[in-house]
């Protein structure tokens, strides 16, 4: 990348969109500032200290590693210039809530094993189905991820052409195509967890995204050391090397293009800034931001669209250790249809939900005191709920109740840090549409190009990054959706 010498860029948002922005807009050349609202750089990828403890709040899976080193490799580093990577094992334990549990290893022979102990034939099914899972990324990574399509007309392409079957044959449910491969329901649970990374449901979310098996299973489950805010550090002093600099504290609160540029306002600070990138949240910047005749998106285009899960969290510093419980443990209904259908088709909190557990102080030393844990438990719900005090305590019992009863682990004594974070926190933090956890989910109808686009065709040098744009959800994603927001920046500029 080139040619941005003499242009200044405010980035909307430190999240890992803008700060994947960032980084490049600054090796080409543009003088870049990066505006972030809260007190602390990346997004929802944020960090909770206290009392000894530190909690990564959003993302805590490290998955896709290429996505990584292919990232740092454009800069001529790497990630173990930064920081270092520990493959977990198990990558993740189940239970089951029936009294079963399952650890999913990093040895690709006991998971086929696994299968087959479950249904017979599942070993060979396992294998074909990953073996669809790898061609699926390759192609998917290689064609409709790196390579930005964000046009009707970039897909009149000969290549795109050949490896459009691929994708026209995934285009059912996810929950349709694992079915054609296992009978059994925890092993088709097993294959379709991750879609709550994608912020979906099998039901509505595309087969295309069984490549997410590939990503599980043969790439890996890791932990970087110092958690994930040790990657937002990693990007955030990758960026000062390359002449970023950084606001926190300074929540954007308009956005208007004038003649000689574009007018930013945050708090008392003004910015004229030559071109800008928001990596906000899409519907808060175009409905909140900016004025109505610079908008592409109306009230009503937000309104229908479906999003992806909000989520109750507790946060938890607790006395003692934890066992059973893995440094990623899930907790599964034998049946867990009931729980999305109250997340996507009548809104409600569940009575009988699916949930994560994340225990980093399994790995990592330094994130508990000695003779303590480190906890959080997330459950997937609705967004928009109504979470006042009084559903919440009802919840939080609901949920410690369920985690007991199912994992054999009983809390509520031996909690020493506790703090809670859902709907209206997403709202108000991070200016979540619906207090959305994640963004867009990966529907059918808004998967690819039928996403936002990353180009504002109302305002000239206006561009977005993040969840919301191409290619979706989740942080290897944004990292990549920053690299074609600058691409894009560089094309027009």
């Amino acid at each position: 990348m080139s040619g941005l010498a003499g242009q200044s860029v405010a980035v909307v948002g430190g999240g890992f969109g803008g700060l994947s922005a960032a980084c490049y807009l600054a090796d080409a050349g543009a003088d870049v500032r990066v505006l972030e609202k809260n007190g602390q750089l990346g997004g929802r990828a944020s960090r909770l200290e206290a009392d000894g403890f530190r909690f990564d709040m959003g993302p805590s899976w490290y998955l896709m590693p290429d996505v990584f080193e292919r990232f740092f490799g454009h800069f001529d580093r790497e990630p173990a210039d930064y920081y270092d990577l520990e493959r977990l094992d198990p990558h993740y334990r189940i239970f089951f809530k029936d009294g079963d549990r399952v650890d999913v290893s990093p040895d690709r022979a006991e998971n086929r094993d696994l299968f087959e102990s479950y249904e017979a034939g599942a070993g060979e099914a396992f294998d074909r189905y990953l073996a669809e899972s790898e061609r699926n990324y390759e192609v998917a990574m290689e064609q409709f991820v790196y390579e930005d399509r964000p046009r009707l007309r970039d897909w009149i392409d000969l290549d795109v052409m050949r490896a459009a079957p691929i994708g026209l044959k995934l285009l059912g449910s996810m929950q349709d195509h694992v079915a054609d491969y296992f009978e059994h329901s925890k092993l088709q649970q097993i294959m379709q967890y991750t879609l709550v990374f994608l912020g979906g449901a099998p039901h509505n979310t595309p087969a295309l995204y069984n490549m997410m098996s590939h990503v599980d299973f043969n790439l890996g489950v890791y932990y970087p050391e110092g958690g994930i805010g040790a990657v937002v550090d990693a990007l955030a002093d990758l960026g000062d090397e390359l002449g970023v600099t950084y606001e926190t504290d300074a929540e954007v609160t308009e956005i208007t293009r004038r003649k000689e540029g574009f007018f930013v306002a945050a708090g008392e600070r003004e910015y004229r800034p030559d071109l800008v990138v928001s990596d906000a949240d899409y519907a808060h910047t175009e409905q909140e931001l900016m004025p109505a005749h610079e908008r592409q998106y109306d009230a009503d285009y937000w309104e229908s669209r479906t999003y992806a899960p909000s989520a109750f969290l507790i946060y938890m510093g607790v006395e003692g250790d934890i066992d059973p419980l893995a440094h990623h443990t899930l907790v599964l209904p034998e049946d867990w249809d009931p729980h999305f259908e109250k997340i996507f088709d009548d809104p409600q909190w569940p009575d009988d939900p699916a949930y994560y557990l994340c225990v980093p102080s399994q790995t990592d030393d330094s994130v508990a005191p000695e003779g303590h844990s480190n906890l959080f438990v997330l459950v997937p719900i609705a967004p928009g709920l109504d979470d006042g005090p009084a559903v919440r305590e009802r919840f939080r019992e609901q949920v410690f109740d369920d985690i007991a009863a199912n994992t054999g682990v009983e809390l509520r004594d031996r909690i020493v840090f506790e703090e809670q974070f859902s709907v209206s926190e997403f709202a108000e933090r991070y200016n979540s549409m619906r207090g959305t956890a994640l963004g867009l989910a990966h529907t059918l109808r808004q998967t690819s190009l039928f996403r936002p686009n990353r180009r504002s065709d109302a305002v000239d040098g206006l561009y977005f990054t993040g969840s919301y744009t191409t290619p979706g959800i989740g942080v290897p994603m944004c990292l990549i959706s920053g690299e074609h927001t600058a691409t894009a920046v560089i094309e027009d500029h």
